[in-house]
């Protein structure tokens, strides 16, 4: 059956929207998606002005813009390093940045409310592939538990307020995001910036040997950061459900075979060695996407490879002081 989806420029046209987060690495992407969609109104709060931990500045962010919509992808965000040093800012940062949001966009009559969760919310030995009803069969891996349970109750209240109140509010299950823009901090960036930055510097210098964190076995899912915007769109524009939905690519890639990959591209060709005093995290990631397919027509486009050398090119020409900064920074 096909289905008809409504027409996207009548969706947007005229609404006022606020992406939260929307300086930084995804909301770049999904600002200007928006912007190119329809005559679509958007506000970014920054930090420094709209810092969303603080009750008061939520409010009177609300009240200053009057948002039809909002998108929220405001996070405190990092590699498993960033997670063991900061569970505490993870998990109450997450939470208070989010539950507050939520309960007062919808006192403030906002239409719809969309919500960012994270892959760190499944339980630790989920089967693979990742299905949405798997989410509460289990605690998550204990190296990002606090930030994972944090996004994880934005889920919960988000269908509290659907059932009492007849909110509007989606929640959407993004995996692990790369491209152009991304986090290349040392100390908090996720596994592909720190790797291609890694083998850049070892290449440059000469170094013969470059160190990955763990055994090299665990997997992980990887989705292309425009791809991921285009979800996110798609789902706002058609998705009005309690449901949480997975938004992934369906690949896998085992750390080991990640590092040979991108030291092949950048052409390096020292050892990769395995660093087994530091730790894992989730032994396999790989989430099953196809309710994003049926419910709102989502289908990643990009292709892993060249999304990684398009990540690798933006890198080599930007350096570390690109534009996103370290995503562990509030946004």
């Amino acid at each position: 059956m096909t289905v008809k989806w409504p027409n996207s420029e009548d969706y947007w046209k005229g609404k006022r929207v606020v992406v939260t987060g929307g300086a930084g690495f995804l909301g770049t992407f999904l600002v200007e998606k928006l912007r190119r969609r329809a005559r679509v109104e958007v506000f970014v709060p920054h930090i420094e002005e709209y810092d969303l931990r603080d009750l008061s500045v939520i409010r009177s962010m609300l009240s200053d813009v009057a948002p039809d919509v909002v998108i929220h992808l405001a996070a405190r965000v990092g590699g498993i390093g960033a997670n063991l040093a900061h569970p505490a800012e993870f998990f109450y940062d997450n939470l208070m940045m989010s539950v507050p949001l939520l309960h007062e966009s919808w006192r403030s009559g906002v239409e719809k409310f969309v919500a960012l969760g994270t892959v760190c919310a499944y339980p630790k030995f989920t089967p693979v592939p990742f299905k949405e009803e798997d989410l509460w069969n289990g605690y998550p891996e204990e190296t990002n538990a606090p930030y994972g349970l944090a996004k994880k109750m934005l889920l919960v209240q988000s269908q509290a307020y659907r059932q009492q109140y007849g909110f509007n509010s989606i929640f959407l299950l993004p995996v692990n995001m790369y491209g152009p823009g991304d986090n290349f901090d040392p100390e908090s960036s996720h596994v592909i910036p720190a790797l291609i930055r890694k083998f850049l510097e070892a290449r440059d210098s000469g170094e013969r040997t470059v160190p990955v964190w763990g055994t090299g076995q665990p997997t992980r899912e990887f989705l292309y950061v425009e791809d991921a915007a285009e979800g996110i769109v798609l789902a706002t524009e058609r998705y009005d459900r309690s449901e949480p939905v997975n938004l992934g690519s369906g690949m896998e890639i085992s750390i080991m075979d990640l590092a040979l990959l991108i030291a092949k591209v950048i052409g390096y060709d020292g050892d990769v060695v395995c660093d087994t005093s530091k730790p894992d995290g989730q032994p396999r990631r790989c989430l099953d996407a196809s309710k994003a397919q049926r419910f709102f027509g989502f289908k990643a486009a990009t292709r892993f490879e060249d999304g990684l050398r398009r990540t690798i090119a933006w890198y080599e020409a930007h350096g570390p002081t690109g534009r996103s900064g370290s995503a562990a920074e509030l946004r």
